[in-house]
């Protein structure tokens, strides 16, 4: 029985409201089949549109399941603070910087931060980008088969976020360890444990590079923040350092869970496929798409001064949890919004976040995935998965697919 299965039925409301409160617990069961999480969602947004109380984790937490109350959540940081962005944490007892940084602070980091990840330096990158993934595919391709999520959605964006931030890409299996211990493992007490772990291990390896860094300054992302003032003064290295954490788990899952999601549609819907394969061109709209439908970041934020909103009475210290995949498939934001439309010409969905924390890298991680995309169908344009094989998800600080077994005729 699944989470959403569980809040069949339940009657129980919150005191003097309509809203429910259910069981509802996001990481009950967490491996499931590819599309089981987005299809959870559904089911809870249909159930309870006006949102829903859930008595799950050490306070419970709030549940919006719709895309205009999101929206606007997204958009009010001063009562929705990303202070802890985790439904299960309420009192985290570390920082991401300047994720976990509300307006005026997480302004003035992002003001340092968007020049290595404006359009203009995206598009400097592009020859290096594309290079690197074409050359990653054209040694897969001879193969007749792989696991795509192994094989190369997870080297191709993370060799080239690494590159930006200037860690070298010998012990990239260790870092792959280390984000799925951050990243993919079971939102729970014993959970919290590996993850903060993982996350010291990350910040020890930093503190080599930033002394590195101060020694042998290059290029990189981490040489031009030991530059960097704040108010006119240098910054901590503590701070430096939970920027570099966030930038480590940022750059090396999104874009791999995404060019999964994509392909594994692609591979289960030939027509769609074909057409990307004889229109490259219909690639950029498509990634929208896919974006839209499988979108993946599941955000909490904590309430800092009671409010009614949209019927629900929370409460200072309340918890919200907001996964973007309940907003960007709801129907009353979009049109026929339980199909992929590949052509789809009005789109305005917040795969990417909305509000002052919208994702920063969202200029890099669309162009990775139409190179991505692009390099793979012009190398690999016929393929389908494994008669008989599964692609498992999990749920956890986002969703993510653990693999995707495909196979095709090498040329």
């Amino acid at each position: 029985m699944t989470a959403t299965d569980r809040t069949a039925g339940a009657q129980e409301c919150v005191a003097g409201t309509n809203i429910p409160l259910v069981p509802f617990d996001p990481s009950a069961g967490t491996y499931r089949s590819a599309g089981d999480s987005m299809a959870m969602y559904d089911r809870l947004r249909e159930q309870y549109p006006e949102g829903a109380r859930s008595s799950a984790g050490p306070r419970g937490f709030w549940v919006l399941t719709k895309c205009v109350p999101q929206r606007e959540a997204y958009q009010m940081p001063a009562v929705f603070s990303n202070s802890a962005p985790g439904w299960y944490d309420p009192e985290p007892s570390y920082a991401w910087i300047p994720e976990m940084l509300d307006p005026p602070e997480h302004t003035k980091w992002r003001q340092l931060l968007s020049p290595f990840f404006s359009p203009k330096r995206v598009g400097e990158m592009e020859q290096s980008v594309r290079a690197r993934c074409a050359a990653l595919v054209d040694a897969i391709a001879d193969q007749g088969a792989c696991d795509y999520v192994t094989d190369f959605a997870q080297k191709y964006p993370t060799a080239i976020f690494l590159d930006i931030m200037g860690v070298p890409v010998d012990n990239l299996d260790q870092f792959m360890r280390w984000e799925d211990d951050i990243l993919h493992t079971p939102l729970s007490p014993e959970g919290l444990e590996v993850t903060t772990r993982a996350m010291s291990d990350v910040v020890e390896m930093f503190k080599e590079v930033i002394a590195d860094r101060r020694r042998r300054p290059g290029e990189d992302l981490v040489s031009e923040s030991l530059t960097w003032r704040i108010d006119g003064r240098p910054i901590p290295d503590d701070d430096l350092l939970a920027m570099c954490l966030l930038m480590f788990m940022a750059g090396l899952d999104t874009v791999t869970n995404m060019l999964a999601y994509s392909t594994w549609h692609l591979a289960t819907h030939h027509d769609d496929r074909r057409t990307i394969v004889e229109d490259p061109e219909a690639i950029a709209p498509a990634i929208e798409e896919f974006l839209r439908y499988y979108a993946i970041v599941t955000p909490g934020r904590k309430v800092m001064s009671d409010i009614d909103f949209h019927g629900c009475p929370m409460r200072r210290g309340d918890m919200v949890y907001m996964p973007l995949a309940a907003a960007t498939r709801d129907p009353d934001a979009f049109e026929r919004a339980d199909e992929v439309l590949i052509d789809r010409k009005v789109n305005n969905h917040i795969a990417f976040g909305a509000g002052p924390h919208r994702c920063l890298g969202s200029h890099l991680a669309r162009r990775e995935m139409k190179i991505g995309l692009e390099e793979w169908h012009r190398a690999i344009p016929d393929y389908q998965m494994v008669a008989g094989s599964d692609a498992p998800e999990y749920i956890g600080m986002q969703i993510g697919m653990k693999s995707l077994s495909l196979v095709w005729k090498p040329k």
